[in-house]
């Protein structure tokens, strides 16, 4: 299989407040969260990318070092690629991975009532996101934890392809533009609705959306560039599977709701416990920049 994404200065990445290396980190990891959402190991990549007027060889050499970092710890490579200028810099990645087809997760295998879960807390990327735009004056724990989530994001490769090796998990997908976002896709390429609950928020995002005055929970919901994956499981099976995923991983598969026979994605966690519409909020490049 084969993923390309690509990260461009202004709209993914601010390279007057990143460095550089976490540029270049974040870029590949983009990619190898859409591997791990596959249940894929990543086997070689190549990288286009386009200098800015003002882009330093320094710089350039400290890109390719995050990029390469990053793959070399997934047990992949830079094979090739080319640099051209360009009005601003970005970075254009292609991602080969390999599968068995009886591993291989999409987003249509999803059924009514499987579980959804994800596997992690939400809400951290979105929380650095707000710190690079307009620092803020808060608990260092967490501004680092914040800053961190968003500028070297780690993509659940381990995890997708232990995942994938389940026939209880019967659909896969990467958080990358949010759960409101991305559990539509799941569902609708399933020819499902889905239900979302209550949503794990990192502790990084409590703190920095409520020093902006922001809901934290939609920084979980509609945040996006988390890299964790929204599953889809087998009801009868999922206290088995994450009883086996936190003792293999050391962390929780975490349910967030449930797959319907109903189209639409609605919220279960209104106060008067009625479900309601739940609005797709996460980005969109058609809609909105992201910075």
């Amino acid at each position: 299989m084969i993923t390309s994404d690509a990260l461009v200065d202004g709209v993914h990445f601010v390279s007057e407040t990143m460095d550089a290396r976490a540029i270049g980190h974040r870029a590949m990891a983009a990619n190898l969260s859409d591997i791990a959402a596959m249940a894929a190991r990543p086997v070689l990549a190549t990288v286009v990318l386009c200098v800015g007027p003002a882009t330093s060889q320094a710089w350039i050499l400290e890109a390719y070092r995050g990029m390469s970092a990053l793959a070399a710890a997934h047990g992949t490579r830079i094979v090739g690629g080319d640099i051209v200028r360009a009005p601003a810099a970005s970075l254009s990645i292609t991602l080969v991975g390999e599968v068995a087809r009886t591993r291989m997760k999409t987003r249509s295998g999803g059924r009514p009532n499987d579980v959804l879960a994800v596997t992690g807390p939400l809400g951290a990327s979105r929380a650095g996101l707000e710190l690079t735009v307009r620092p803020r004056d808060v608990d260092a724990s967490a501004r680092a934890a914040a800053l961190a989530a968003f500028a070297t994001p780690q993509p659940r490769v381990r995890e997708g392809r232990w995942l994938g090796a389940s026939s209880y998990v019967h659909a896969m997908i990467d958080l990358s533009d949010g759960v409101s976002t991305d559990a539509g896709r799941l569902a609708r390429t399933s020819a499902c609705g889905a239900e979302i609950g209550a949503v794990p928020i990192a502790g990084a995002a409590e703190v920095i959306a409520r020093a902006a005055g922001d809901d934290p929970r939609a920084y979980a919901l509609d945040g996006g560039e988390d890299f964790e994956l929204l599953v889809a499981v087998q009801p009868r099976a999922f206290a088995h599977l994450a009883a086996a995923y936190a003792k293999r991983f050391g962390s929780a598969l975490i349910r967030v709701g449930r797959l319907t026979r109903e189209p639409g994605v609605r919220s279960a966690g209104t106060p008067d416990g009625a479900p309601r519409e739940l609005v797709a909020a996460g980005w969109d490049h058609l809609a909105r920049p992201r910075l």
